[in-house]
């Protein structure tokens, strides 16, 4: 392959097109590589480079925002960023787990550790930082960890269990109070360990927090159980005879008992490759880079952690994803330049609420600072203004963050109002608002500006939050930004004059949880009743549906009684599926996909009387498609003879609990998931909410059941169980997040029957679980306060709405069966009742009978004897 370039000007100048592609090595393959070679990708419409990244784990680039989510449950592989079709782009190479050794600049390559030399025109260094261990003796014993990478949280957590299985209290200290550190203690503290935080200096965060800020967050630490020791120097970390950590030893003597130590005392940037090369490195370490991210060669550049610009390393995703688009943008022949880094900050820790950005320690000159504090509440808020207290300069927030999001992208502008006024408590109604011009940027993480979202509105189409964040990616990295992406898109939906309403639709203006509680506490029971009450008008096809599915969720309203049956949409109208054809399916409950022998002789025989095409679904049962209307009450009677119920195949309501075999036949399980999805979905059927239900109970962490890609997950453990919400496949496919461990079958169950009601009550119209659990304000965490602690104090309605649900479940089909009038309803025609719908025509495929296509149907008329007409004898279907 010819490569031309020496036509190619270094990062400063236009590019001049090659006769080949350029080769783009990356060493490393952070989150700062990905960004780059996705940026790349999607700008470089001429197809000038191909790119090969070349990291040292065995995985894809992966988000280490997240990582503490790992030790709380999340599957490492979930914290894979982007999409993984990046990796099967032809001109995109991924090299894991075979680091580069050395950097040959005369030749233009590198060569890894398994010997690979690759050549390129053009190599970016980003091999970000190592964790920084302290120079104290003990600091490699056994039980000692740093917080860096996927390897270190599931190692941490595996050595934590193990800890806690054997018995006693566990305890750990994590050396370091700043973001790291925090989020590292409370991830152990929510595993059950007794954790104990060690700083150095006078306060946590101290990088980012002033005194007031510090002593307010350290209360709110306290208050959650994690203890907080500032103003002590580690001289020590002692060990057992055995090599494993007991402790730490502080420069006065004093002693910490410890089972585990974290170390969380800062990162120090991996230039070595860059050393050995004889690049410049900064004083402090790091790459020596200019204003277009070029090294001392420029033929090579540095991003992220491991680049230098100004003598600075910034350890923070943020200026790392702004280097990665100038550099792009370098390459593809702009003139972009780094801008001053965004060095904004925000915890992520439950129930602690923290934010810094800008010049928090006002150290402008003339910087005034605006400070609000409420220590019973635990609130301390601070604003840095500059001297005519008009421009905002930076900030510290703590114990309520959240103008966070609204105000740090206003850092360097006028905020038009009383400082005073932004950090006041929005529940005493003076809290001002902010009005973001275009150009302010609203997502640091992935460089997306307040204009770039209304354009999604104005210009793209998008109509929520979920559509605003594909198409711009604002809010798809840390999620800090999130509220402030959903205010915007609601304020500019507006102003395109789009309606942004929580109303149900034209007849009710009351949202539907607004509805249900509505009827719950009236005590409503009809249609009628609900309209007089609430609404106008007769109701329409929005609507009419979702009071059918309220009423029957508190009342258990069979969907054919009375009034009731002439609100239903077209599938509940007939308790069976509309399929293309005009035909119905019919899916009769397998709970947990288990069936005997006798039962899958019954279904074969009705297939086969009824000629029905019949196939295995993925929630472990057996759909029958083409059944005519007259046709089903009589499938039906011979399914309920035969010991089958209603699967609620057609309804918004739960839809089948699918299992693997577990500890009954398979040599890895753990615990009897065949019983409890069986358990689940005779407990749960029938259960009407605003969308479909599907679960899923797995025996083991193999996880064949594929639990947690449903709403409601369960995965067993040694222990118990562990709890899995928001997962869904479809469109949007979504991974479920874990929302309790090694619970017994008892606290299982009820944690799952309140977390399903409270969905019920609050979820909007065919809103499924995951977007659901996005947009509750507090997200997983408030609702697993709500569930968990009865933060709301309506556990025992939750628990007492179940049990009656429990109690009055009754089959719809037997109920239907059994009553002469609701069969009235199944008839093609009135005056003909029997007669088939002669519209409808199969053809034979496969030893079974599928809807004929237009073409086969013209066959048929033309005298083609292959084409079976539903119209004539029901042996021709066979």
């Amino acid at each position: 392959m010819t490569h031309t370039t020496e036509t190619t000007p270094s990062y400063g100048g236009g590019m001049t097109p090659a006769t080949e592609p350029l080769r783009l090595v990356v060493v490393g393959a952070g989150m700062v590589a990905h960004r780059l070679v996705e940026s790349l990708r999607s700008r470089d419409a001429e197809n000038s480079w191909v790119v090969t990244v070349i990291g040292d784990e065995n995985r894809r680039p992966y988000d280490r925002i997240q990582l503490t989510s790992c030790i709380t449950g999340t599957e490492p592989d979930a914290l894979q960023l982007g999409a993984p079709l990046l990796w099967s782009d032809p001109r995109v190479s991924l090299i894991p787990a075979d680091p580069v050794e050395r950097i040959d600049r005369t030749g233009r390559e590198v060569t890894t550790a398994s010997g690979r030399r690759i050549p390129y025109d053009r190599l970016v260094l980003a091999t970000g930082s190592r964790a920084a261990r302290p120079d104290v003796p003990g600091v490699r014993h056994d039980g000692v960890f740093v917080y860096r990478t996927v390897d270190d949280v599931v190692a941490l957590k595996a050595r934590t269990e193990r800890a806690i299985a054997s018995g006693g209290v566990v305890r750990g200290a994590v050396l370091g109070g700043g973001l790291l550190g925090l989020e590292a203690a409370g991830a152990l503290h929510a595993l059950g360990v007794a954790t104990t935080v060690v700083q150095s200096s006078d306060r946590l965060m101290s990088a980012q927090l002033d005194a007031g800020g510090g002593q307010a967050l350290r209360r709110l630490i306290e208050a959650c159980g994690i203890s907080v020791r500032p103003n002590s120097r580690t001289r020590a970390i002692s060990a057992h005879p055995d090599g494993s950590v007991n402790g730490l030893i502080f420069d006065d003597g004093a002693r910490l008992d410890a089972d585990i130590v974290v170390l969380a005392v800062g990162i120090r940037p991996r230039d070595e490759l860059a050393r050995d090369a004889g690049l410049a490195i900064a004083p402090r370490g790091g790459v020596v880079i200019d204003e277009g991210c070029a090294s001392s060669d420029p033929a090579i550049a540095a991003v992220g952690e491991v680049a230098a610009i100004g003598g600075v390393c910034h350890g923070l995703v943020a200026p790392g994803y702004a280097m990665a688009e100038v550099l792009v943008d370098r390459l593809l022949g702009g003139s972009a330049t780094v801008p001053a880094a965004d060095t904004a900050t925000k915890l992520k820790l439950t129930g602690v609420d923290v934010a810094s950005f800008g010049d928090a320690f006002a150290a402008s000159p003339g910087a005034l600072e605006v400070v609000y504090a409420d220590p019973v509440a635990g609130v301390y808020k601070k604003l840095v203004m500059s001297d005519d207290a008009r421009t905002l300069l930076g900030g510290v927030l703590v114990g309520d963050a959240s103008a966070y999001s609204s105000l740090r992208p206003m850092l360097g502008r006028e905020l038009g109002a009383d400082p005073s006024a932004f950090l006041a408590p929005e529940s005493s109604g003076a809290a001002a608002s902010i009005e973001l011009p275009d150009e302010a940027t609203i997502c640091s993480c992935n460089n997306v500006s307040a204009g770039a979202v209304r354009a999604a509105v104005t210009e793209h189409g998008c109509a929520d939050l979920a559509a605003v964040k594909a198409c711009t990616n604002a809010g798809t990295s840390c999620g800090s930004c999130v509220p402030l992406v959903k205010k915007l898109t609601a304020v500019e939906l507006v102003r395109s004059g789009r309606e942004v309403s929580s109303a149900l639709c034209e007849h009710f203006a009351l949202s539907r949880a607004q509805l249900f509680e509505a009827v719950r506490i009236q005590g409503l029971r009809s249609f009628t009743d609900v309209v007089a009450k609430h609404g106008s008008g007769r109701g329409c096809d929005i609507c009419k549906p979702a009071v059918a599915s309220i009423l029957s969720s508190l009342s258990g309203a069979h969907p054919l009684d009375g009034e009731h049956a002439t609100l239903q949409d077209t599938n509940d109208h007939v308790m069976a599926n509309l399929q293309k054809d005009g035909s119905y399916s019919v899916v009769p409950r397998i709970a947990g996909g288990e069936v005997t022998p006798e039962g899958l002789v019954a279904i074969g025989e009705i297939a086969r009387d009824f000629g029905l095409y019949t196939k295995i679904t993925g929630a472990q049962r057996i759909d029958m498609f083409g059944a005519r209307l007259e046709q089903l009450p009589d499938i039906w009677r011979r399914l309920v003879d035969a010991g089958f119920e209603s699967g609620h195949a057609y309804g918004k309501s739960l839809r089948a609990v699918k299992s693997c075999v577990g500890s009954t036949w398979c040599r890895y399980g753990v615990q009897d998931s065949v019983k409890l999805a069986i358990d689940l979905e005779l407990r749960y059927r029938g259960l009407r909410s605003p969308h479909k239900l599907k679960m899923g109970v797995s025996g083991c962490a193999r996880e064949c059941a594929e639990a947690r890609g449903k709403d409601v997950g369960v995965i067993a453990t040694e222990k118990g169980w562990n709890m899995y919400v928001g997962g869904n496949g479809g469109f949007t496919p979504r991974h479920a997040v874990l929302f309790a461990e090694d619970l017994d079958t008892e606290t299982l169950l009820r944690t799952i029957d309140r977390f399903l009601l409270y969905y019920i009550r609050t979820a909007d119209r065919l809103q499924r679980t995951a977007p659901w659990v996005e947009e509750v304000e507090g997200g997983i965490e408030a609702i697993r306060d709500i569930i968990m602690n009865d933060s709301l104090g309506i556990a025992a309605e939750l628990d007492a709405a179940m049990a009656e649900h429990i109690a009055r479940y009754e089959d719809e089909w037997r109920a239907t069966l059994d009553d002469p009038e609701k069969l009235q309803r199944f008839s093609s025609f009135v005056n003909a009742p029997r007669t088939p719908d002669p519209s409808l025509a199969y053809v034979g495929e496969r030893g079974q009978a599928r809807p004929a296509t237009e073409q086969e149907r013209e066959a048929a008329r033309g005298g083609d004897n292959r084409i079976l007409i539903a119209g004539t004898i029901l042996e021709a279907r066979r």
